[in-house]
Order: structure tokens, then C-alpha cells, then sequence
């Protein structure tokens, strides 16, 4: 009748539900439809319906209603109405390649970093036993210092011989290895190593056919990879992580100062009256910044480079950690 009106249905969220709210929704000609982003429920939903309407994802925090009117029935009317308006604006939600591409490649940073906590506590139970390995290699899970572990698991005590199994250069530190792999090794230290090194090795596993599984999927962008992975500071399985968060559209970021605020590798604004306070960088993307954060730290080490210059003026005033930050908000400038 010319006039707005509005209807509320209520569906599970079980898939023949999201179906029926789909069908619904063409039933009464609806184009577009908006959702707040809530942790990962909204995938589902999202995923269900992004082949037949234009789908908005928002964040909460930019659609609040009024305090005191807080019932999931006004939140979707609230929604609506901001829609009808004109006055949302969705998410960067990237097309289903490169999400499938990011899941595979968080997935594995998460595997990556239980292997950095299972080596730690090879570390510790090393130490409970007196064995200095640590102390002498400079990574005990390289080829040597795996092949003495797995001799103190199988029983062998003697430092003469646990040291023989040294490998290369590591064979010039021999009698230091001796000194070393003298310890007090009980029953109790072999089962938890062997334990140990077995959760270590699947994770290996792991992370090897997840690396496999990216390269197979990621065609589409390996011309970006490669050309991200030439810059100081990236390699190949940094690129492919940097590239999954921000794809190679650009077009979703107006510029490289909109995409470094998104990542959170900007300062924040917070001014009152004329007078600046904390400024602490903006939450984003965990996962763009830890990418970032460590890209910055390998640059820095790069001789010669812009990277390195930038870090050595900065760190002396700001600290090791800004200092950090603004080399990984100028890698991303230059992604951009």
C-alpha cells in the first residue's frame, strides 16, 4: 500500500531451517538482507545465503541501538531500518577461494605454534635431566640433536656415545657434547620424551600436508605470492599467509592507509577536547598482524634494506615493540 511495514519470523538454525528462511525471503521479493558478525555463527548462514541475495555482514560494534532496547527481535528491526537507509556497511567478507585458502593457512600457523610450545617442553624436560644440549646445538630437533634424544629414549647413558651421533659441523663440538649430554636420565624422562617427540613428529605430518594442500589451492594467487615473497623479510609461506587475509582485490580498500587501519597496524584516535591520549593501534586482523609483526622482524636483519634503516630510527625512541609495528605497517604499504 506505498507504506513500509515489517514482519518478524523466527528460524533455527539448523540448515533445513536456514533453507525455509531462504525461501521465505524470495517469497516476499527481499534483495538484500544484513547480519551482525558473531564469532563464527554467522558462517553458516552467510554461506547458505550469499548465492541469492546480497548479503551484508556488519560489526556489532557500528550498529548499537540505544541502551535499554537490547531483544534480538529490535536488533534485527534496528537492522532493517539502518539497511533501508542506506547506513550499513558490510564486512570484507573475500569470495569462497581465498576463504578456503585463509582457513587452510591459520590452520596451519596454529599448528605451526603448538610445535614452537611441544619443542619448548622437550626443552624443559631436557633441563629436569641435567642435559645441556640446548647449551651446545643451536637447535636440539635438528638431525643430531634428534638422534640423541632418540638414544636416551632407547637407554643409551653413555656421553661418549650419545655425543657420536653428532652430525657436520656440529662434530667440531664433540668434547663440549660430552660435557653436556651427561645428565641424570630416569624411566620416568624416556616415556615423557618419547611421548614427546612422537606429538612432534605428527605435527610435522601436519603442517607438511596442509603446506601441500595450499600450494594446490592457491593458483589463483600465486602470482601475488611470488611477488610478495620477494620483498625483505617474506618468504613463500609468509606470502601465501599475508596474501589469504587481504586477498588481491584491492578495490575493497580505498587506500593503503584504509587497509593498514583494518589490519590494525595504524595508531588509533582518541582526542578530547583538543588533547591526544592513548593511541594504541586499533583491533584487527590477528592474524595479518602476527604475519606482519614476524615479516618485520626477518626485515630488519636484512642489510641494506629500507626496513632496517626505519627500525634502527625508530627503535632508539619508541621501543622495540612500536618500532616493530611501523616496520610491519610500511610492508604492508608496500603490498598494497
Amino acid at each position: 500500500a506505498g507504506k513500509v511495514h515489517h514482519m518478524v519470523r523466527s528460524f533455527l538454525t539448523m540448515t533445513g531451517d536456514i533453507l525455509s528462511l531462504a525461501d521465505w525471503l524470495s517469497e516476499e521479493e527481499v534483495t538484500h538482507v544484513t547480519m551482525e558478525s558473531t564469532g563464527v555463527y554467522w558462517k553458516p548462514i552467510y554461506n547458505i545465503l550469499e548465492d541469492r541475495f546480497t548479503v551484508l555482514l556488519v560489526n556489532a560494534r557500528h550498529v548499537k541501538n540505544v541502551p535499554g532496547r537490547k531483544t534480538d527481535v529490535k536488533d534485527c528491526q534496528w537492522l532493517a531500518q539502518l539497511l533501508q537507509c542506506g547506513l550499513l556497511k558490510g564486512s570484507f567478507i573475500p569470495d569462497k577461494p581465498q576463504r578456503e585458502l585463509r582457513d587452510l593457512t591459520r590452520h596451519r600457523s596454529q599448528l605451526v605454534a603448538e610445535r614452537a610450545a611441544v619443542a619448548n617442553r622437550i626443552h624443559k624436560v631436557l633441563e629436569d635431566t641435567n642435559i645441556k644440549l640446548g647449551s651446545v646445538a643451536t637447535d636440539i630437533l635438528g638431525v643430531s640433536g634428534r638422534e640423541m634424544i632418540r638414544a636416551l629414549i632407547a637407554g643409551e647413558n653413555d656421553p661418549e656415545k650419545l655425543a657420536d651421533h653428532a652430525r657436520r659441523k656440529l662434530r667440531g663440538k664433540i668434547p663440549e657434547l660430552r660435557l653436556a649430554m651427561e645428565g641424570y636420565v630416569t624411566d620416568h624422562h624416556r616415556f615423557v620424551l618419547c611421548e614427546l617427540m612422537d606429538h612432534i613428529e605428527y605435527l610435522e605430518r601436519q603442517i607438511e600436508r596442509f603446506s601441500t594442500r595450499i600450494e594446490e589451492i592457491s593458483s589463483p594467487f600465486e602470482w601475488a605470492i611470488k611477488a610478495v615473497a620477494q620483498m625483505p623479510g617474506l618468504e613463500t609461506r609468509s606470502a601465501q599467509n599475508v596474501i589469504a587475509e587481504i586477498g588481491i582485490n584491492m578495490d575493497q580498500f580505498p587506500s593503503a592507509g584504509h587497509l593498514s587501519s583494518w589490519a590494525g597496524m595504524c595508531p588509533g584516535n582518541n582526542e578530547s577536547a583538543g588533547k591526544s591520549k592513548n593511541s594504541r593501534t586499533t583491533k584487527g586482523s590477528r592474524w595479518l598482524r602476527c604475519a606482519l609483526t614476524q615479516a618485520a622482524w626477518a626485515a630488519t636483519h636484512k642489510k641494506g634494506s629500507f626496513y632496517q634503516a626505519r627500525y634502527r630510527r625508530l627503535v632508539g625512541r619508541r621501543g622495540k615493540k612500536r618500532a616493530l609495528i611501523a616496520v610491519g605497517h610500511s610492508i604492508l604499504v608496500s603490498i598494497y
